[in-house]
């Protein structure tokens, strides 16, 4: 869903009756972060919302003001992992640029999620919408993945764990760790050889352990 505001008085104020005409002005909102939708997601029509909901969302918001111009976008994908189980992906985008430009960074944008795990595109769809701000007033574009059901998809489920292009630290890494620093007490004087001379000691040891722990 898009929706934009062109006459806020300030950007909270563009924002909020951006929220009204996307249907989300009466709901609470958290705003979710990450690719990955709940298992189970699928796309169904618009409903409304009743006062007061608690409602899951990936949320793009983009502002302008004073006849600038802003596009926010989203875009969701069903897919097939290589191990045959089904998933969702959703990216969003906002820019200062023209329509077609946002379209193609954010379609750009899914395609790089999906070919980053691993994952064959089953079915897609994208909605951009853009908005010039009047004249000394704030615009907003707003475009949102509303999940209003989502802790009851897939029953709560979740899928197999899967390391596609997971990197950690190695247990050999673990042995070289950096050498911790001195604790020194407020106003406290460092060893022979002057504060300055000793600071720059500590700090040339630092360096050199830190080199030695790599990811």
């Amino acid at each position: 869903m898009t929706a934009v505001a062109p006459w806020g008085e300030n950007s909270e104020d563009a924002y909020d009756q951006g929220l009204v005409e996307l249907g989300l002005g009466d709901a609470r909102l958290i705003r979710v972060e990450g690719a990955m939708l709940p298992l189970g997601f699928e796309a169904v029509p618009i409903q409304d919302l009743p006062m007061g909901v608690l409602v899951e969302c990936h949320l793009a918001v983009s502002h302008c003001e004073d006849g600038a111009t802003a596009c926010a976008g989203v875009a969701w994908a069903t897919a097939t992992t290589p191990e045959g189980d089904d998933c969702a992906i959703v990216a969003t985008l906002s820019t200062d640029q023209e329509f077609e430009e946002t379209e193609i960074q954010l379609k750009r944008n899914l395609q790089r999620r999906l070919a980053s795990r691993d994952l064959e595109v089953a079915a897609f769809d994208v909605a951009v919408d853009e908005v010039t701000a009047g004249p000394e007033h704030y615009g907003v574009a707003l475009a949102a993945l509303i999940l209003p059901n989502s802790l009851l998809m897939g029953r709560g489920s979740t899928g197999r764990v899967r390391t596609t292009g997971r990197v950690g630290i190695r247990p050999a890494e673990l042995d070289h760790k950096a050498p911790a620093a001195k604790v020194m007490r407020p106003g406290g004087r460092s060893g022979s050889g002057g504060s300055g001379g000793s600071g720059g000691s500590g700090g040339s040891g630092g360096s050199e352990g830190d080199s030695d722990f790599s990811l």
